[in-house]
């Protein structure tokens, strides 16, 4: 079944070390997406997903701001983060990785997310539910900003944890599609 994110009550967050002692949390406000969920065969699942870099929010405006600029996301340049699935892979009960192309800041990497199924629900409407997690290397995107504090640490750091928290609605079209069948 063919399904999109549900802003409302979706999340894709980030966290990352900062000064070495403590952890910055931050989230994009604007997602959208869809997916391909096949059940019966997860392999010809597959996911594409965005968020606007501008709508990044780590509770400080000050922060973000400096976050859109070159030393970061560069939001003018490079407006979306994207997400295109190149593998599903069914693990055990609910777990699965999905691989695929995550480009940020103009790079493109390969990244598998450890993902969990959360099924479907019929409560008001068809629903559907995943959460995924995956760390990745800011640098390898091209985030070189890193000012180096006391004792050579860095203020930043370099591994960045992304978790997704998603809540899926059936596609307009399928769900008129469905409505017009019933």
């Amino acid at each position: 079944m063919s399904w999109e994110i549900d802003a409302i009550h979706s999340h894709v967050s980030f966290s990352v070390r900062h000064m070495m002692v403590s952890t910055v949390r931050g989230r994009f406000n604007v997602l959208r997406g869809q997916l391909h969920i096949d059940e019966s065969d997860p392999a010809n699942s597959w996911v594409e997903a965005e968020v606007d870099v501008i709508s990044v929010n780590t509770q400080n405006e000050q922060r973000d701001a400096h976050l859109r600029t070159s030393d970061f996301f560069e939001a003018d340049k490079y407006p979306t983060i994207t997400f295109k699935s190149t593998k599903v892979q069914h693990i055990e009960d609910q777990d699965y990785k999905v691989t695929g192309d995550l480009t940020m800041h103009g790079v493109t990497k390969s990244i598998t997310f450890n993902a969990e199924y959360h099924g479907q629900s019929n409560i008001i409407g068809p629903r559907a539910g995943l959460t995924a997690k995956t760390k990745i290397n800011r640098k390898d995107f091209g985030m070189e900003f890193g000012l180096v504090a006391e004792a050579s640490q860095v203020a930043v750091s370099d591994t960045v944890t992304i978790d997704i928290d998603l809540e899926l609605a059936p596609k307009a079209v399928e769900a008129e599609a469905n409505a017009a069948a019933q």
